[in-house]
């Protein structure tokens, strides 16, 4: 069963996120233990170094999980809520995202990483940490791609842990 960051009350557009995590050789890694943090629905964190006043607090909304992959599929899961642009430190806005962070065995320090939606590319061409990112195929494998399964709004992100289609980590 997926991690829910949301209860009933919690505004905004849910959704699910969901991926697996390859190692080297492309092989799905099946003990990986994923973190996600996000912002709520209007692009605030429920974190008291969270300034941003003049967005609605949700405190209902965490904005934080931890999920295992199944171990038979390597898939992870989340039902969360598409987050909202958030401010960054310098001011400028960044495009909705989900932080991730990544631990498993094998991995001796936990990688970090973002998420970002395929269905916002004109906020994804004005992010300032994607546009860090010089080529562009690099930074493609930040974008989590929408699907509509039924009735429900799916995000998948695979992340890569070397090789030709590394995923971008960062050192926070």
């Amino acid at each position: 069963m997926a991690p829910t960051l949301t209860n009933s009350h919690t505004p905004g557009e849910r959704i699910a996120i969901e991926g697996r995590v390859f190692d080297g050789s492309g092989t799905p890694v099946r003990d990986v233990l994923i973190e996600i943090w996000q912002a709520n629905a209007h692009g605030r964190y429920n974190h008291i170094a969270d300034q941003q006043q003049e967005k609605a607090l949700d405190e209902d909304f965490r904005g934080w999980g931890r999920a295992c992959s199944n171990f038979d599929s390597g898939v992870w899961r989340f039902d969360t809520i598409k987050p909202g642009p958030v401010a960054g430190r310098d001011g400028r806005m960044m495009a909705p995202h989900v932080n991730l962070w990544i631990v498993a065995r094998g991995i001796n320090i936990g990688l970090n990483t973002r998420m970002y939606f395929s269905d916002e590319q004109d906020a994804n061409a004005k992010d300032p940490v994607l546009n860090i990112i010089e080529w562009e195929v690099r930074r493609q494998t930040l974008i989590g791609r929408k699907e509509i399964r039924g009735s429900e709004t799916v995000y998948c992100f695979d992340i890569y842990l070397q090789g030709d289609k590394e995923t971008v980590f960062f050192d926070v």
